[in-house]
């Protein structure tokens, strides 16, 4: 386990390069001994910083919930972080690129809480029932932790990604909320277009087989931490598709079918 005072340098160096959008290098080669409990540390630390600055969190995001994803992060699990008040952006907007060093954008569906979940021992019913709605999401993710080191190539490791809010960097909700026993999730799909050509598609089943089967792990995960999913959390399930780069003119849009769409633009 690192120390303190190593947890807490490195979560104000990557709110540093926030601000400064500016990539560093990987943690995980800095300090060979870096464990996954060390990431959600300094995470911790890092939303820390974020709250003393006048931030509010609104939600949670899960990463890492397909098992490609898992296997080439060789992890037999997600991972997570919050969704801070300063990441949601509107549906049909424009967003502006320099809040962002490298954006990718992602196809998810949100669940938004109308009541508590709090583990241990929360299952897929719990969660459909705690559910007010789900929603349409586009995650917008980045890379405050360089993806590639700079000099080695070598691929960051789970550890980088989870300090860094697991990529966590913004949220577009938008198309035709539903309630979670009005539609099979599981057959929930998408079509993202940028710049009018289809780049990505997919079904929400790729998420752990169900979207929700990720929100009551999350629930279980964070119980012994002494934390829980509040009434009005906004929880991002995980993507069911590849990430897709965007720089600045690109125009989004997520076809969600009978669930409606999102559309966007960097600017």
């Amino acid at each position: 386990m690192l120390s303190k005072e190593t947890i807490a340098a490195l979560a104000a160096e990557l709110n540093d390069a926030q601000k400064r959008r500016i990539q560093v290098r990987h943690f995980s080669m800095r300090h060979p001994g870096m464990t996954i409990e060390d990431g959600y540390a300094i995470q911790r630390a890092w939303v820390a910083l974020r709250l003393a600055e006048g931030r509010v969190v609104k939600g949670r995001k899960i990463g890492l919930t397909s098992r490609a994803m898992q296997q080439a992060s060789q992890i037999t699990e997600p991972d997570y972080a919050p969704l801070l008040d300063d990441m949601f952006f509107e549906d049909g907007g424009q967003i502006p690129v320099e809040r962002f060093i490298a954006p990718r954008v992602e196809v998810e569906l949100a669940f938004v809480l109308g009541r508590p979940l709090r583990g241990p021992g929360v299952t897929l019913a719990d969660v459909l029932a705690a559910t007010e709605v789900v929603t349409p999401a586009v995650e917008i993710i980045d890379a405050r932790i360089e993806q590639f080191d700079r000099e080695t190539k070598a691929p960051r490791k789970v550890f980088d990604t989870i300090a860094d809010f697991a990529a966590n960097a913004g949220i577009v909700t938008g198309g035709r909320p539903v309630r979670p026993h009005d539609v099979d999730l599981r057959w929930a799909g998408a079509m993202l277009y940028k710049n009018g050509v289809i780049e990505e598609t997919g079904l929400a089943a790729a998420v752990l087989n169900h979207p929700g089967n990720g929100v009551a792990w999350l629930a279980n995960k964070i119980a012994p931490y002494d934390e829980q999913l509040n009434a009005g959390d906004v929880v991002l399930g995980g993507s069911f598709t590849r990430p897709t780069a965007a720089v600045r003119g690109d125009v989004f849009h997520a076809d969600y079918g009978r669930l409606g769409s999102i559309a966007f633009r960097f600017v």
